[in-house]
């Protein structure tokens, strides 16, 4: 038990340097994960020197000595440790609270880099799991191999996966979440933010895709939606954050994000390969630009300093675009604030299906379901695919193969084109294979676009009176 007692020590100093545990509350806040792990005495002793700036060790460390003594079984250890890192946190109220009072003395950018140090060093981000993800920029393209998430090849399978249990809370993004031990979401921490003069809320993604990856989710729950209103909403945002980017998936399955049932928005601290996309053709407009955006997939962007500009801009476009098929078409509107203005991307989409492509016309056709069958999302139609972490281990056995001048097994039969195209392009085979994702990546994308030529946009646009 020692061990035990020394773990819980070492982090009631981690929480007093590096989550704000005040002095006066380090007993009450012990006494608490005791009663946690079911513990009744306390040896005392000096206070540990603990250096450590993320809790990963400290956890380890805790979990071992639990699990040894049998104060816990090795089933419950992540649900113990989540309860006990969320008792070492600030409550929802005084993390709100050091928000605002970061915001008002140093603005908007200091005040979400600390609020996301603080879910780093409360353990709710997992730092250290997004860290050992693969990442590398390819064929102008950002891709990342995801070890921590599942792969959902069913759109309807992951739906579910966001669903809950017992109807409480009504989903995996609602409020209710925060602190709620029934899915481990003691460490959740969120602010308050108001959206289109509406109550919603910012949190920050345990498994983020890229830097500072986060959600403002819709205090009410009610279902995902894009209309005049979401222009508004998404430019309120990066107003109060302009450092940040925010965008809407498409409200449809298969070309929307997997929780359709909340209205939600992602963002962050990132500039992602569309946004730095350039225009393809031009189109001055009163007040501002209607852009053709030089990518892959089928984009109208909007750029003025009037937010009446854009607003309207992107509702015709909207407008246009859903008329065409109400049943199947949406856009997935992303925004980012520069020296230009509101820049509103406007990403068409649909999820027409048929015959010959039952996972979507305008999804990743089937000679590439060995790299991407999930659905591509606002974020990988912006250019940052998120690929399943089994490919891992099967491109690092693909180039194994590969540099042994071998055949392809049967057992890779699936990954028949990724073989050739490496093995014709020579050279260093890992830099090679980085360049094959690339340009799969890429070849998605373009399967995305509704438009295969951007002179059907530039029609489209004059149809809709947008231009």
């Amino acid at each position: 038990m020692e061990r035990v007692y020394g773990a819980v020590d070492a982090l009631i100093a981690y929480a007093k340097r590096n989550l704000e545990l005040d002095a006066r509350n380090a007993d009450y806040v012990r006494n608490d994960i005791f009663r946690t792990l079911g513990l009744d005495s306390y040896p005392g002793g000096a206070e540990p020197d603990v250096t450590a700036e993320t809790p990963e060790s400290l956890i380890a460390a805790l979990t071992r000595a639990c699990v040894g003594a049998g104060v816990v079984g090795e089933e419950e250890a992540e649900a113990r440790t989540d309860a006990v890192m969320g008792a070492l946190m600030l409550s929802p109220a005084e993390v709100e609270r050091r928000f605002y009072e970061v915001e008002r003395e140093s603005g908007s950018q200091a005040a979400t880099e600390w609020f996301y140090r603080y879910c780093v060093k409360g353990d709710y981000v997992k730092r250290a799991k997004l860290d050992a993800n693969p990442r590398f920029d390819s064929q102008g393209l950002t891709v990342t191999i995801n070890l921590a998430k599942p792969e959902f090849r069913d759109p309807k399978k992951a739906q579910s996966g966001n669903a809950t249990k017992g109807g409480y809370p009504k989903c995996s993004i609602c409020h209710e979440n925060e602190g709620f031990a029934g899915r481990n979401k003691r460490t959740l921490r969120t602010v308050n933010i108001t959206l289109g003069g509406e109550p919603w809320f910012w949190q920050f993604s345990p498994y983020g895709y890229f830097n500072q990856h986060g959600i403002a989710v819709n205090y009410r729950h009610t279902p995902m939606h894009v209309d005049a209103a979401t222009f508004d909403r998404l430019m309120d945002f990066v107003d109060r954050f302009p450092h940040y980017f925010i965008g809407c998936n498409a409200p449809l399955p298969r070309i929307g994000g997997s929780v359709l049932a909340h209205d939600h928005y992602q963002g962050g601290g990132e500039i992602l390969p569309m946004h730095r996309a350039g225009a393809w053709k031009q189109f001055p407009v009163p007040g501002g630009i209607v852009e053709v955006v030089d990518w892959q997939g089928t984009v109208v962007r909007v750029v003025s300093g009037d937010r009446a500009v854009i607003r309207e801009g992107a509702e015709r476009i909207r407008r246009a675009w859903v008329a065409h098929d109400p049943e199947h078409n949406a856009i997935s509107p992303t925004v980012v604030k520069t020296a230009r203005g509101y820049e509103m991307s406007c990403i068409l989409r649909s999820n027409l299906t048929s015959e010959e492509y039952p996972d979507g016309i305008y999804h990743a056709h089937p000679e590439y379901h060995m790299i991407k069958k999930e659905s591509i999302g606002l974020i990988e139609a912006q250019g940052l695919f998120i690929l399943p972490g089994r490919l891992k281990r099967q491109l690092g056995a693909l180039e194994a193969i590969l540099a042994a001048g071998e055949d392809l097994p049967a057992e890779y039969e699936e990954f028949r084109l990724v073989y050739e195209e490496v093995r014709r392009r020579g050279g260093d085979l890992h830099t090679a294979m980085r360049e094959e994702l690339g340009d799969i990546c890429n070849r998605i994308l373009e399967n995305t676009a509704v438009f295969k030529d951007k002179n059907e946009t530039v029609d489209f646009l004059h149809a809709a009176g947008v231009i």
